[in-house]
């Protein structure tokens, strides 16, 4: 007498998106994150409503701005940190192809905004401004040109991501805009240092952009006079960078407290490029060192996570994603305490701006993306 047939065991639920990105996802970076979300938005309240008020705004319109684009920023950066690694890529290699058309209008259709640089498109109600996005695509771009020169008989993908980076770096001086066109360099000089570039090959790079500095010195007035400010022993007072200085030397340790800071009455872009001084003078050093700490932590984790990725796209696009944010950190942080010369870059998820706060999230959800646990790392952790 044979049994009853067997019922075929039902195949496994698929587990929702949502529970499968919090199970991988990077928690240390995530909230490193929302605390620097936090914390601009308290430097927002406390920096930005003398500015609303010289331009006939209510008093806190730029924070209720600001926190719209970081609610928008949080959202784009979830929304990209679900995607797997192929559209994560197909995302970078879009975005690099608009942004280069982006830039390259620029001196046709752009404006300046009275600050002698062309860099936004004016768009009536908002303004844009194409090399935020262009840094986060450019690194996923360059990481997938590197990964397939990795592969055997593949492409010479390095050799088309140094012209990729050259070209990206022309179309930002062009504005001019030496700062984030060395900063797309340095973020490529670090990607091929992870692909397996020789240490003296850095190094003759690294002379080939100081000759390019140099050259630009000698070519350059608006350069030229930056450089010179910065060389300079004596701060004029009446500077932004002297308005920088003098408040974080009033701040100390603890900061002289909440609202009593003086520095955003004077300091132009004291919700802006400068925001740290208004930190730095109203909290002290103590919340300098925090925030500092905070982009230490997700330059390092990142890293850290990455060094045991199998996939070369992965690793090779989220060190370039990594350093975006490390050394953006760092220009924005140096250029307040003089050690840099000044620049026009934002601290991200900090500083007020549309175009800078929603390119942060584009960049960490990528970077939440690729640095997410996959079976591999496990397998990795597990025998290592």
């Amino acid at each position: 007498m044979t049994g009853a047939p067997r019922r075929a065991a039902p195949p496994p639920a698929a587990e929702p998106i949502v529970t499968r990105w919090w199970r991988t996802v990077d928690k240390w970076l995530l909230g490193a994150v929302l605390a620097l979300v936090v914390i601009g938005l308290v430097l927002g309240l406390a920096a930005s409503p003398p500015l609303a008020l010289d331009n006939g705004k209510p008093e806190f319109h730029y924070v209720k701005l600001q926190a719209v684009f970081t609610t928008v920023s949080l959202c784009v950066m979830v929304a990209v940190s679900m995607l797997p690694l192929a559209a994560v890529r197909r995302l970078g290699v879009i975005g690099f192809g608009c942004g280069l058309i982006a830039l390259g209008l620029l001196p046709v259709m752009g404006t300046d905004f009275g600050k002698g640089a062309v860099r936004w498109y004016s768009l009536g109600f908002a303004s844009l401004q194409p090399s935020e996005f262009m840094k986060p695509c450019f690194a996923i771009f360059a990481g997938w040109l590197m990964a397939g020169s990795l592969e055997r008989g593949g492409p010479p993908g390095k050799l088309l991501s140094f012209f990729a980076a050259c070209l990206v770096a022309g179309l930002l001086v062009i504005q001019p805009d030496f700062g984030q066109a060395t900063l797309v360099l340095a973020i490529w000089g670090v990607m091929y240092f992870v692909a397996g570039a020789s240490m003296p090959l850095i190094g003759i790079l690294a002379g080939a952009v100081g000759a390019a500095g140099f050259t630009a010195y000698q070519s350059s007035e608006h350069f030229a006079r930056r450089i010179d400010g910065f060389l300079n022993s004596e701060v004029d007072p009446r500077t932004q960078l002297g308005y920088a200085t003098q408040a974080i030397v009033e701040g100390g340790f603890f900061g002289v407290g909440v609202g009593e800071g003086s520095v955003k009455n004077t300091l132009p872009d004291a919700h802006t490029d400068f925001i740290i001084a208004v930190a730095a003078e109203e909290y002290g050093l103590a919340l300098v060192l925090l925030v500092i700490g905070l982009f230490l932590l997700i330059t390092l984790r990142a890293l850290s996570r990455l060094a045991n990725e199998r996939d070369a796209f992965a690793r090779l696009a989220g060190a370039g994603l990594a350093a975006l944010f490390g050394l953006q950190a760092f220009v924005n942080l140096g250029v307040a305490v003089r050690i840099l010369p000044a620049k026009g870059m934002t601290l991200p998820f900090i500083s007020y701006g549309g175009s800078s706060m929603l390119a942060a999230g584009i960049a960490m959800g990528a970077l939440l993306a690729v640095t997410r646990r996959r079976p591999q790392t496990d397998v990795t952790e597990a025998f290592g």
